[in-house]
């Protein structure tokens, strides 16, 4: 009933006020200015909060290849089960475990895992489960086991057998049909009554799963519509030392022999603390260029540049850096992803690109040196990737980053010293309050504009003092709002700012340490935050052009509450404005586009709450959602009221 009441108020506030006089006067000169970048608007993935295993990777269980530090990590056993690396399936992945007889007809031997905070199940869901196994002794016949998905209340809903006749490893594959909907099961598998067996990389994904993804939440990427795709993170890609840092390498491949890699994320929170938390890699590079293709999206990757994180580790710890002169490895992964991404099926990379499905190029345009480095460590060695990338691959742009921070000397000094090497894009970073971002949608009204272009890789609005609130909490309106107000200064400033991307991408429910994130899931479904509506309605509404919006010869950047910016959009050859009031109330405005006899019928779609700490929750995915209607503009003059704590989109 509230949502009508609002959708009514702004129907009838959005129609033309004939001779009322407004409070603000906009004039939208019509003539297209600078282009809008087709990767202006986007997203950023990081293995975060579960992001990957447990989140977006559809796999379901947990250390599948006997491979934690503690290789039963994840598993409860009973009876005779031993680990053992004798002779194994995989050489990168080399554990496995042995079933054996327990030695009494009354007592079991088998496992179960209980996966990521609980194996979600479906009703009617389809599971594939795929193991590799062998007899485990030369003379052996035959060795059988039990396969089952179990319940919150420990009753078997499913169950299949696997049959091993072979002492040689091979694939065995069963399906299993849910027969009921479980948040929380896990899956058990029983020794039946015969001979000893070795399995490995235990596998259960959901058929529903698309290139091993979970499918909810890659349609909640494609529905947002995004430009451009960074990945496979930020503090992942220097790890907490060289030899836990992200390398793409691992990635690719079948991903039964992909390496474990420590989870940099394993460690850092001790107030959120997850010491199961690692990469099986299993979503790898080349799952992420599938992925930005498949919603749309630019792929752009981010590679080391050989400093470990410099948060944890000393400038001048020479065991945590690589020196400048053993940089060549570290720079020949950059230019070897760009074979593997473009190369032809004929080039070392580009095969194996072509052998895991995809002949085709990935069209790679961008790739990014670094993540949030600062200082003389940073350059000096971003000088020699620059060097090589320049030469043998003009074309792709390169990402330099100007540090962790928004200002100050470690900004200013990034800044300085990317436009000394002269690369195309720097990736700038802020995590601030609601307040920062509505003071700051002027920020790039005075940048260079022949210098390298801005790219926002990593931003969000952090409402202070909600630490002990709710799991949303801080995914509310007010931070929502202000996000929307900021935006309309990157695409007023679009001829510098080429892209932008939100961050973190995705969080666990029962597995977060970082807020705010753009879509929160559990183990059965996701919500699309107020942040993500804000961005999707940015990325469906991007235009192509630019249009100067002002108000008095000015840009309406936070006077009196009102931001707002507009575009041209060549292809549907209309006109898009967006306004935020983030005021406590009402605003009329008349919006006069020069240059144009009669704008005709359009569209206004608004995003309004008067609760500024309201958030979409599973429990409630559609407290905040937007309401579109039709409006009409008189001549070349749309008249409107926008209410108070509201961000419109009109469309003509």
């Amino acid at each position: 009933m509230k949502t009508k009441k609002i959708l009514t108020t702004l129907l009838l506030t959005a129609l033309p006020a004939v001779g009322v006089n407004a409070q603000h006067q906009f004039t939208i000169n019509t003539k297209p200015g600078p282009m809008i970048q087709p990767t202006m608007y986007g997203i950023f993935f990081e293995d975060i909060n579960f992001g990957a295993d447990g989140g977006l990777y559809a796999e379901m269980v947990e250390n599948r290849s006997f491979e934690f530090p503690d290789r039963l990590m994840g598993w409860n056993t009973f009876g005779d089960v031993t680990v053992s690396d004798l002779k194994p399936a995989f050489d990168r992945n080399p554990h496995y475990v042995t079933l054996a007889p327990s030695g009494h007809r009354e007592k079991q031997t088998g496992l179960e895992n209980r996966g990521f905070f609980g194996m979600g199940l479906k009703k009617d869901m389809c599971y594939d489960f795929t193991v590799y196994a062998r007899l485990h002794t030369l003379q052996g016949k035959e060795a059988k086991f039990r396969i089952e998905l179990v319940d919150e209340g420990n009753q078997p809903i499913c169950r299949d057998t696997i049959t091993v006749t072979n002492n040689k490893w091979q694939k065995h594959t069963a399906t299993l049909i849910s027969k009921k909907t479980v948040e929380k099961g896990l899956l058990r598998i029983f020794l039946m009554p015969g001979e000893s067996v070795d399995i490995d990389h235990v596998s259960l994904i959901p058929e529903d799963s698309w290139h091993g993804m979970r499918a909810d939440l890659v349609k909640d990427l494609a529905d947002l519509h995004p430009g451009i795709f960074r990945f496979p993170g930020g503090c992942i890609v220097e790890g907490t030392d060289l030899a836990t840092r992200y390398q793409w390498k691992n990635t690719v491949g079948p991903a039964e022999n992909r390496p474990l890699n420590e989870n940099r994320w394993n460690y850092t929170f001790p107030h959120r603390l997850f010491p199961n938390y690692y990469q099986t890699l299993g979503l790898g590079f080349y799952e992420f260029f599938l992925l930005a293709e498949r919603i749309g999206a630019e792929p752009l990757p981010v590679l080391s540049c050989g400093l470990a994180c410099q948060f944890q580790n000393a400038d001048n710890d020479k065991n945590a850096h690589v020196a400048v002169d053993d940089l060549q490895p570290y720079i020949d992964d950059a230019l070897d992803l760009i074979d593997f991404a473009n190369g032809p099926v004929t080039s070392k990379w580009g095969s194996l690109r072509a052998e895991m499905g995809h002949p085709a190029p990935f069209n790679l345009k961008q790739i990014g040196i670094g993540n949030e480095q600062w200082g003389p460590l940073y350059p000096e060695r971003l000088e020699r990737f620059v060097k090589q990338l320049r030469a043998k691959y003009p074309d792709i742009k390169i990402c330099g980053s100007s540090g962790p921070s928004a200002s100050g000397k470690d900004f200013d000094y990034g800044w300085e010293q990317m436009r000394r090497l002269n690369v195309d894009l720097v990736d700038e970073h802020y995590y601030m309050p609601p307040e920062w971002f509505l003071n700051n949608a002027s920020r790039y009204d005075a940048y260079d504009r022949k210098g390298p272009k801005v790219f926002a890789g990593e931003y969000a609005a952090h409402v202070p003092r909600l630490g002990k609130q709710p799991t949303v909490a801080m995914n509310n309106f007010e931070a929502a709002l202000a996000e929307a107000a900021f935006m309309t200064g990157l695409e007023r400033n679009a001829d510098v700012v080429y892209q932008a991307t939100y961050a973190p991408l995705f969080a666990h429910v029962d597995g977060w340490q970082w807020r705010p994130d753009l879509i929160w899931f559990n183990n059965l479904e996701s919500v699309r935050t107020v942040n993500w509506y804000v961005q999707m309605l940015y990325a469906t509404n991007r235009g192509t052009h630019i249009l100067n919006l002002t108000e008095g010869g000015k840009p309406v950047e936070g006077h009196e509450k009102l931001y707002a910016s507009a575009a041209y959009d060549k292809t549907t050859k209309g006109y898009i404005v967006k306004i935020v009031n983030a005021g406590d109330k009402e605003q009329r405005v008349d919006i006069t586009f020069t240059n144009l006899k009669r704008l005709g019928k359009g569209r206004l779609t608004t995003l309004h709450s008067s609760d500024p700490r309201a958030t979409n929750t599973l429990d409630n995915k559609t407290r905040i959602v937007p309401q579109t209607t039709h409006i009409e503009a008189s001549g070349n003059v749309l008249q409107t009221t926008i209410p108070a704590k509201t961000f419109a989109v009109y469309r003509f």
